[in-house]
């Protein structure tokens, strides 16, 4: 202890004050020393993982939607490459621009050449708002606050991603890629393709009914990046591929429709109606062709997403083109032969209702195929003695009316027909001439493809095939044909169908081809609820000889009211365009023809 004492007494006040200061350093590097080897032959595993962890990052590798094609390949609908422009205004507000010399060209700053002339968020707004559509006070604001994660702009090209890269600012702003979905039409089958939402999903049209398929499945990668975000080379741990949705290709051919809606738009603006539609059906397979109308609703729209198409939600009573149906039940149940002979006045009253034809006429002699010719109601209701409320009915229903299609397109109204039990005792009499009753016009296509398709009723389709991200082609399973009535009764209808066409040869009549059709007139409820609109339609066999297509329009309110002088000529300028565009040979002279007066 002396020796102690002395030694602090030699030192003096000052040098006791240094040592002491000397003796705790001396502790605190201990400690130091103690802490680091812990850290590092005690925890060193835990810190690396902890660090590994805070670098690694997990990113989705989004898969494309699926391409929806007509049936010769065109691409209708696709989606296409497009980035998001991704900011972090935290590491934004931090950077500083590098001016550039000769000899750092490839990582300076620079705008057309000059220097950015700050620092922070506002010069990471000046670099970008050089490439992209946004100006640097918006862009700066987005970047001047305390998130981690801001969109500045939607869906750019992968041009303009490129010129973003060459900034140099990854880190602070990154792209993400994206896409948007284009439709390579505009108008032309706008509400039946539909659209998707901002997540690319589909919610309308054919986007909507086949969005399972068109929709892929995401992938994913997995790696480490460095301060700015960038990845740093060889760390990828872990990926999973994308893979993209299956195209879909329609059965619909877009010569074809451009054609029909073209057609659509020139008659509506000829005859003055409100709207138009038309569908071309192929009678052997039941192949939907063309289905458009004329609304200028373009695909992808929001008014396509909000609408179904008019050609398949807008239900109406066809009118007398009802009467084929109803005359086919007559034949096939035995209660006539087409010869049968009828003396027709314009007029009839039944169990206390009256029923006119929609001209004054004399008592004629018209055969069942004449009254089919002639359209006669009256007719109509004199052949139908012996038919039941029950077999009108059943025969309707047996030929679709009423049912739905199959197509299952999203809007698709059924249309309506009540069970016979309900009908009242007008209506009994009216449904045997169109009325009484609502179809679409899907529906009374493929119910005179019936009789075209010597009385077999196919399953009408518009998806021809789907092509999986593999390559691998398949074709969805489709419904049973049902025969409807016998081939010796479709014969006769389709027979005296042709004498309608016949009877409408100039304003419908194709030149070299046989024709054979119904045409329509209906009043329907107008917009106060009383019977003020008209639909007009016909529909038409082509050729008749040799039943390759039906085509059916449907206008309304048509200046000219009778479907014969309305929607027949368009039906003639569509079957002329069918018949050159397939080539169709002509039609050999008919020979055959039932008699319709007597």
């Amino acid at each position: 202890m002396r020796r102690i004492r002395r030694f602090f007494d030699a030192l003096g006040q000052f040098g006791t004050r240094c040592l002491l200061v000397l003796v705790a350093f001396a502790v605190l590097s201990a400690a130091c020393v103690g802490k680091l080897t812990v850290l590092q032959l005690v925890n060193d595993k835990g810190l690396a993982v902890a660090a590994e962890e805070n670098r690694t990052k997990t990113v989705t590798v989004q898969a494309n939607r699926g391409k929806i094609e007509d049936t010769n390949g065109t691409v209708l609908a696709q989606s296409v490459e497009r980035y998001n422009v991704i900011g972090d205004p935290v590491l934004a507000q931090s950077f500083k621009p590098t001016d550039c010399t000769t000899n750092n060209k490839g990582y300076c700053h620079s705008i057309n050449g000059k220097p950015v002339g700050t620092t922070g968020a506002a010069a990471v707004a000046r670099l970008l708002s050089s490439v992209i559509d946004v100006d640097a006070k918006t862009l700066g604001a987005k970047l001047s606050s305390n998130l981690r994660y801001v969109v500045l702009k939607k869906n750019v090209s992968p041009e303009v991603k490129r010129k973003i890269d060459k900034l140099n600012i990854g880190g602070y702003v990154t792209t993400e890629l994206s896409s948007i979905r284009e439709y390579s039409n505009g108008a032309l089958l706008g509400s039946l393709l539909g659209g998707v939402d901002g997540s690319g999903k589909g919610v309308s049209g054919i986007e909507l009914l086949e969005d399972k398929t068109l929709t892929g499945t995401n992938g994913s990668k997995k790696y480490q990046s460095g301060g700015g975000g960038q990845v740093i080379p060889g760390t990828l741990v872990d990926s999973k591929d994308a893979v993209n949705g299956s195209d879909v290709k329609l059965t619909i051919d877009s010569d074809v429709d451009w054609y029909v809606k073209k057609a659509l738009t020139d008659g509506v603006s000829q005859y003055h109606a409100q709207w138009g539609i038309a569908v071309v059906q192929d009678v052997r397979t039941g192949a939907i062709i063309a289905l458009d109308d004329s609304d200028q609703i373009e695909a992808g729209s929001t008014e396509a997403m909000q609408t179904a198409s008019r050609a398949v939600a807008q239900t109406f009573e066809p009118g007398s083109v009802g009467k084929v149906f109803a005359m086919a039940g007559m034949l096939q149940l035995g209660l006539h032969k087409m010869t049968d002979q009828f003396s027709v006045p314009s007029t009839i009253t039944v169990d206390g209702q009256s029923y006119k034809d929609s001209h004054e006429h004399a008592t004629t002699n018209w055969t069942l195929a004449g009254i089919l010719q002639q359209s006669s109601n009256v007719g109509m209701i004199m052949a139908a003695d012996q038919y039941t409320s029950e077999e009108r009915y059943e025969f309707l229903k047996k030929f679709g009316i009423g049912q739905a299609s199959g197509l299952n397109l999203p809007g698709e109204s059924s249309g309506s027909l009540t069970s016979a039990s309900t009908w009242d005792g007008r209506t009994c009499n009216t449904v045997l001439f169109g009325q009484g009753y609502s179809t679409n016009a899907m529906q009374i296509t493929n119910a005179i493809a019936t009789i075209a398709n010597k009385g077999v009723k196919n399953q009408q389709y518009i998806i021809k095939s789907v092509t999986d991200a593999d390559g691998r082609t398949t074709t969805p399973k489709r419904g049973e044909a049902t025969r409807v009535i016998d081939e010796s009764v479709a014969s006769q209808m389709l027979n005296a169908m042709e004498s309608v066409g016949e009877y409408y040869q100039a304003q419908a009549g194709i030149s070299g081809y046989r024709i054979a059709a119904k045409t329509g007139t209906a009043q329907v409820a107008g917009s106060n609820g009383a019977l003020t609109s008209i639909i007009a339609d016909w529909v038409g066999v082509l050729p008749a000889d040799n039943p390759r297509f039906v085509v059916t329009v449907i206008l309304k309110d048509p200046e000219g009211t009778y479907g014969g002088m309305t929607a027949g000529p368009i039906f003639k300028t569509i079957g002329e365009f069918l018949m050159q565009k397939y080539q169709v040979p002509a039609s050999t002279p008919r020979t055959d023809a039932i008699p319709v007066t007597w």
